[in-house]
């Protein structure tokens, strides 16, 4: 593998700037390529995105033509997992034979429908954890940028020079990390916290403040995480009460006036990512034979929220 010194990402909400400003910051705007259908790319062009005050007019070009400087090094998707099977298509003309896809979408689906697409044998497994960045509009803050937990499944070991190439890019930059022994338990774990935090913001109207003292939200929120704990024994993935007590504890951590992007997208009226949280809950469920209500209440309150949404 070659030394990974250009960017490439798919999304420019919260992860894709946060991500897109990091990189900026540390391998030099021209090495930054934010990819994008043709309407965004003309909407988004000449357009100046901030990240805690730092503005940047970032290159954004059409995920469909391909770069003069060749494929993609590392390609990370960071959209919204309702726009993830529509974006996936667009970069094909992106991905060369040594490009090193990662995805930092909530949920524990969007790698196996990007490999579906683009090709497993370019897929890492990575989650993205710990921030508490906003943003609206062009505008982005954050005061934890938190890290990227990423690693290889146990039956993959073919892919160790991949994983050691973006960890060096990692090493190199000061990206904040940890290389996970067992990643897919990682997934399940960050994919509880969402669970959790998420859909009780959201429900609730709130902040991280709002679970952050007891009370009936918190009670929710712990409740959901723990239907995730049950089904992801039931699926044989090693998810812990002890683990989910640490994710509580990292959601305390974080500042109490940010919020999760479910409830970002709640307040712009938009589509959630319910059906990427309560929804592959219930549905995993019913084939393991448990039963969930919390979160098919959560997923009832959300859906008839959004049913009140403009069309």
């Amino acid at each position: 593998m070659e030394r990974i010194t250009r960017v490439s990402i798919v999304g420019m909400g919260a992860l894709g700037v946060l991500y897109g400003d990091f990189f900026a910051m540390t391998l030099g705007l021209e090495q930054v390529t934010f990819l994008a259908d043709r309407d965004r790319v003309e909407r988004y062009r000449d357009t100046t995105v901030y990240c805690n005050g730092r503005g940047w007019k970032f290159a954004v070009c059409p995920g469909d033509e391909a770069d003069p400087r060749g494929p993609a090094q590392l390609l990370i998707f960071a959209v919204k997992a309702t726009a993830l099977e529509a974006s996936v298509p667009m970069v094909r003309n992106q991905v060369g034979k040594d490009t090193v896809i990662l995805s930092v979408l909530n949920g524990i689906t969007s790698e196996a429908v990007i490999g579906n697409i683009l090709g497993m044998e370019h897929m890492l497994y990575c989650v993205a954890q710990g921030m508490d960045a906003v943003k609206m509009g062009n505008e982005l803050t954050y005061s934890h940028m938190g890290q990227i937990c990423i690693g290889i499944p146990q039956h993959e070991p073919q892919k160790e020079a991949m994983l050691a190439a973006v960890t060096e890019l990692f090493e190199r930059t000061g990206l904040p990390y940890t290389r996970e022994p067992d990643i897919l338990r990682r997934l399940w774990c960050k994919w509880m916290l969402n669970v959790g935090v998420n859909q009780a913001v959201m429900v609730e109207e709130g902040t991280y403040g709002t679970v952050q003292k007891p009370g009936p939200a918190r009670q929710m929120m712990k409740a959901a995480m723990a239907e995730v704990v049950e089904l992801a024994g039931r699926e044989g993935i090693r998810v812990t009460m002890e683990d989910l007590d640490a994710y509580v504890d990292l959601i305390d951590s974080l500042n109490p006036d940010g919020m999760p992007s479910m409830r970002q997208d709640g307040l712009a009226r938009r589509p959630s990512e319910v059906e990427f949280f309560a929804g592959t809950v219930i549905r995993r469920a019913e084939v393991a034979g448990l039963d969930v209500p919390v979160n098919r209440e959560l997923y009832r309150r959300i859906k008839g929220m959004e049913s009140g949404y403009p069309v």
